[in-house]
């Protein structure tokens, strides 16, 4: 959990927990013009303006969602963070604020919360949001962190779910497949390290597919992109449990299906080469694995001739009248039916 075990650790009891709370946030800084009253008070006071308030809230519970015997606190801080953000992102909004709530066992130290709150606070400089509030208590199943995350948005350019229509075509940002991909090495080798802890764990040229599991990033430079182009999307999600099952989402809130082309769909080479050592398919790591937090959403055609050849964006489909949604496979007219076997945290054990 710390590197250093021989340092001199802090029990959370001798600071209790109102002085824990202001130990972790005293370093905290205001960015937003937003922010009237932050941590400190009872609660809360953002001032949006002539914006709507757009809110969303994730939680990562420890054993569930990640594992410390290869996930670093201070990435996982970060991550924490990130994966609301990337919620907010998906509405077309801008992210303001954040309120973080801790759950920890006494065998935490305060000097790991210090290194979970690092993170944080380096989550909030990248994305110039503010910690304004939360809380912290006990727990006796381990470490849970749950992030709450708040944006503003005009009105007219908040995008929900619900919104393509038939012949629109599905892009989506990015590259997918990575962070699944990244996750398979960490699990690889740590039980490789379970089974001789004096192995050394093979990493090199695995970079890029860690990052994407460790310390993802949230597409927020996306609302600006599509604003420079004139593209409003008429529908859009983020990919956070695999684009099919994102796609059904799509599907099922717009009551229209779509047509994904397997060749399409973006994937980095180190993607694809690690699954092809792994002997699995890099298709389905990008249909199913997960925690991309690239953007998906819906255009109209006519703004075909805007995004076509754009670095960030990839045409992967199109919408249909016909509510099935199906998967064209690679080098065929195959129509295959889509189906999400993507992450459910009450169905799949890690």
């Amino acid at each position: 959990m710390l590197e250093d075990k021989s340092q001199n650790l802090t029990p959370i009891a001798k600071l209790g927990e109102f002085g824990l709370i202001k130990h972790l946030t005293q370093h905290f800084q205001i960015i937003q013009d937003s922010t009237k009253i932050s941590v400190g008070d009872d609660a809360a006071v953002i001032d949006p303006g002539n914006k709507k308030v757009v809110i969303s809230t994730d939680m990562l519970a420890e054993g569930v969602h990640f594992n410390l015997g290869y996930v670093p606190l201070k990435h996982l801080g970060y991550k924490a963070v990130v994966v609301n953000l990337s919620d907010i992102a998906a509405m077309n909004a801008v992210p303001t604020q954040i309120l973080v709530s801790v759950a920890v066992s006494n065998r935490f130290p305060v000097e790991a919360l210090e290194e979970i709150y690092s993170g944080i606070a380096l989550a909030c400089d990248r994305y110039k949001v503010d910690l304004i509030g939360g809380d912290t208590t006990s727990s006796n199943a381990g470490l849970v962190l749950s992030i709450t995350a708040i944006g503003l948005a005009d009105e007219d350019k908040t995008t929900k779910r619900n919104g393509a229509k038939p012949n629109d075509l599905l892009v989506v940002t990015g590259d997918l497949g990575g962070a699944y991909m990244g996750l398979q090495i960490l699990e690889r080798e740590h039980s490789v390290y379970l089974a001789n802890p004096n192995m050394q764990p093979e990493m090199e040229g695995y970079d890029y597919i860690l990052e994407r599991q460790l310390k993802p990033e949230a597409r927020t430079d996306i609302r600006k992109k599509l604003e420079e182009l004139d593209i409003l999307p008429s529908s859009m999600i983020d990919v956070s449990d695999g684009l099919a099952s994102e796609i059904l989402h799509l599907s099922d809130q717009s009551g229209v299906g779509f047509h994904l082309y397997e060749e399409k769909v973006p994937m980095d080479s180190v993607t694809i080469s690690t699954a092809d050592e792994l002997n699995l398919n890099p298709a389905m790591a990008a249909l199913n694995g997960g925690e991309d937090y690239e953007l998906l959403f819906t255009i109209s055609p006519n703004d075909f001739d805007k995004i076509r050849n754009h670095p960030d964006f990839t045409i992967i489909g199109h919408a249909t009248e016909n509510k099935d949604n199906f998967l064209i496979a690679r080098g065929s007219n195959q129509l295959i039916p889509l189906t999400a076997q993507g992450w459910d945290a009450f169905l799949n054990k890690e």
